[in-house]
C-alpha cells in the first residue's frame, strides 16, 4: 500500500488542480508503482504527445450568451450523468490504496458518473456493483473466448451498464520504467475476475528479460487474435452497451459503427501501447466525422483539467474518460482522493463552460477550435 507518512502526506481539500493530485500521490506512492502508473511504452512519445497535443487546441468562445444557469449535465450511453466523463478501466487498484476500486467506485457514484472496472481489476464486479453507482465492464479478450463470454455474463448478471472491450492491447508493450524496476504485484494484490493461484504477475523476473512480469503475465491470458469477428460475436452475445476502447483510425471507427456499437473511444492506452501512436485528440475529428453520429465518441489519454473536457467536446466527442487523475487522488486519500479529483473536474468544467459563452454540454459541441502548431 502506499506510504503515507504524515510529512509527505497532503489532505485532499489542499488539491486546487490536477498537478498537485500528481505531485501528492508522487510524494506518497512507492518509486516502483508511481512508474506503473505514470510511465508510458518505449521511450514515451505518444505518453509525451497525448499532453501537447492538448494544450495546442484553443477554442473560439462565445459572448453575450445568458450563462447564468450553466448545468454540467448530460448523458452516456443513453443514461444520464452529472459530467461528460466515466472513470477508465485502470487495473490493480489496490496497489495505491487498501480499498482499491471499492473507494474509487464510491466517489464515482457519490460524483454520479459512471465507474468502469477492469478485467484486471482487484476487486470483484459484483462487489462494485452492489454500491449502487453506474458501472460499466472493461473486458479484456482472452485466449478461452468462452472465459471472456464467461466475465460478460458475469458482468451482466452483476448489474453492469456496458461493456467496453478493449481493442488495442493484444499484448501488453515493452514498458521500460517496469522493465527497469523488475516490477511484479504484491502478494495482496490480484486480478479477481481471473483464476486465483501462482502468477507470472507477481514473480519477479529471474533475468534480464525484455518484459515485466505483468507483461509475461498478460502475454499469457490475452488474445492477440481478436478481430471483427469476436465483436460482432460479442454483439450478438449481450443485451447492453458495447463500446470499443482504443480507436484511432477513422476506418476501424467506421467498421466498428457497422457492426452495432453503441460508442467507440478514441485512445492510445495512456500512450502505453504503440510508442509513436496519434494523440488522441489529433485523431478525434476525423473518427468523429466518420461515425457521423452512428455512436457516440468519447475521448481518453491526456485528460487533466476541465478545460480538456470543454476541449473534447468542441471538436465533437461526447465525453471523456478520466484514468490516472482518479488513481492520484486513491493514492492521496482514498474515496475523499478521487472525490476531490471529480469535483475539481466538474468545478473546472463549470467554469470553462461559462467562459465559452455555453450553458450545457450540447452547446459547447457547437463551439470551434483553433490548433496552434507554433
Amino acid at each position: 500500500m502506499a506510504s503515507t507518512s504524515d510529512d509527505r502526506a497532503v489532505h485532499p481539500e489542499h488539491l486546487h488542480c490536477l498537478a498537485d493530485a500528481e505531485r501528492a500521490a508522487a510524494a506518497v506512492l512507492p518509486a516502483a508503482v508511481r512508474d506503473f502508473l505514470a510511465g508510458g511504452s518505449g521511450a514515451e512519445v505518444t505518453l509525451d504527445a497525448n499532453r501537447t497535443a492538448l494544450d495546442r487546441v484553443f477554442v473560439v468562445p462565445r459572448v453575450l450568451r445568458d450563462v447564468s444557469a450553466c448545468t454540467t449535465g448530460t448523458t452516456l450511453l443513453g443514461r444520464p450523468a452529472r459530467l461528460p466523463l466515466a472513470l477508465a478501466p485502470v487495473a490493480y487498484q489496490r496497489l495505491v490504496h487498501a480499498e482499491g476500486e471499492l473507494a474509487a467506485a464510491r466517489a464515482a457514484r457519490e460524483a454520479g458518473v459512471p465507474f468502469t472496472a477492469s478485467t484486471l481489476s482487484s476487486v470483484p464486479v459484483e462487489r462494485l456493483t452492489a454500491l449502487g453507482g453506474a458501472v460499466w465492464f472493461q473486458l479484456y479478450w482472452l485466449r478461452e473466448a468462452g472465459r471472456s463470454l464467461d466475465l460478460v455474463r458475469r458482468a451482466e448478471d452483476a448489474g453492469a451498464e456496458a461493456i467496453m472491450l478493449t481493442v488495442d492491447v493484444p499484448w501488453m508493450a515493452r514498458r521500460l520504467r517496469d522493465v527497469r524496476n523488475r516490477f511484479a504485484l504484491p502478494g495482496r494484490v490480484r486480478a479477481a475476475h481471473l483464476a486465483q493461484g501462482p502468477s507470472a504477475a507477481h514473480r519477479t523476473p529471474s533475468g534480464p528479460g525484455h518484459a515485466s512480469a505483468l507483461a509475461a503475465h498478460t502475454a499469457a491470458v490475452f488474445s492477440p487474435a481478436l478481430t471483427w469477428s469476436s465483436v460482432e460475436a460479442l454483439r450478438e452475445r449481450t443485451r447492453l452497451p458495447l463500446v470499443l476502447k482504443g480507436i484511432l483510425a477513422a476506418e476501424d471507427a467506421v467498421r466498428a459503427a457497422a457492426c452495432g456499437v453503441d460508442a467507440v473511444v478514441v485512445s492510445n492506452h495512456g500512450g502505453r501501447q504503440l510508442d509513436g501512436a496519434v494523440p488522441s485528440v489529433d485523431a478525434l475529428p476525423e473518427v468523429v466525422a466518420a461515425v457521423a453520429g452512428r455512436c457516440e465518441v468519447l475521448l481518453d489519454s491526456g485528460i487533466r483539467s476541465g478545460t480538456d473536457v470543454l476541449r473534447a467536446l468542441a471538436l465533437g466527442a461526447s465525453g471523456v474518460l478520466v484514468g490516472r487523475p482518479a488513481l492520484w487522488g486513491l493514492a492521496v486519500g482514498g474515496e475523499g482522493g478521487v472525490r476531490r479529483v471529480l469535483d475539481l473536474l466538474a468545478d473546472e468544467f463549470r467554469d470553462a463552460l461559462g467562459l465559452a459563452g455555453c450553458v450545457n454540454a450540447a452547446a459547447a459541441r457547437e463551439l470551434r477550435t483553433v490548433r496552434h502548431d507554433g
